[in-house]
């Protein structure tokens, strides 16, 4: 069997940097309200609850925001503004690449609004989230990693892979 091989230029779809940088916001020290941002993608209700019902513990008192968006969509302008209300709001789930770029947009479109964030991309598609944060002037946007597949898993399974990442949002959050 005779196979041909022929190198191609591959143009990457993330141009570089042309813009402005955006300044991330600070955790702030109290955190009264937190938004958990749900894209719809299966399973994120899943490990946004299992995140809520982590802070709900650990924070007596805590108020908790709920917002859904289509997935594969940006928010509508009435979404991030209810997202907004949160001081730091929990964006779920990157797991496919529009869904991915869309968590990655509406967190960026979040911390131009004054609220800090932290998006939940699964380990396949992070890179691909934090390259297009940078090229969008996002450097350093907050993305935590699940594992990978999400999708089609069981609830328990995921809610274990979602426990695995509640001592890195502590950590970002100041929750000792």
């Amino acid at each position: 069997m005779k196979v041909n091989v022929t190198e191609r230029d591959v143009m990457n779809p993330l141009a570089d940097f042309g813009g402005e940088k955006i300044d991330l916001n600070e955790i702030p020290s109290a955190i009264h309200k937190i938004s958990l941002f749900d894209n719809t993608k299966p399973n994120a209700d899943v490990i946004l609850g299992t995140i809520e019902s982590q802070l709900k513990r650990m924070l007596k008192g805590i108020e908790i925001i709920h917002t859904e968006k289509p997935a594969g969509a940006g928010a509508t302008a009435a979404q991030l503004q209810k997202a907004a209300q949160g001081e730091v709001s929990i964006l779920a789930l990157g797991d496919c690449g529009s869904c991915t770029t869309w968590v990655i947009l509406d967190a960026i479109r979040l911390e131009k609004k004054g609220v800090a964030t932290i998006s939940i991309c699964s380990h396949k598609f992070a890179s691909f989230a934090r390259n297009l944060a940078q090229a969008h002037g996002a450097e350093g946007l907050r993305i935590l990693e699940i594992e990978h597949p999400i999708a089609g898993r069981e609830r328990g399974e995921v809610e274990e892979k979602a426990l695995k990442i509640i001592p890195e949002i502590n950590k970002i959050l100041g929750i000792n």
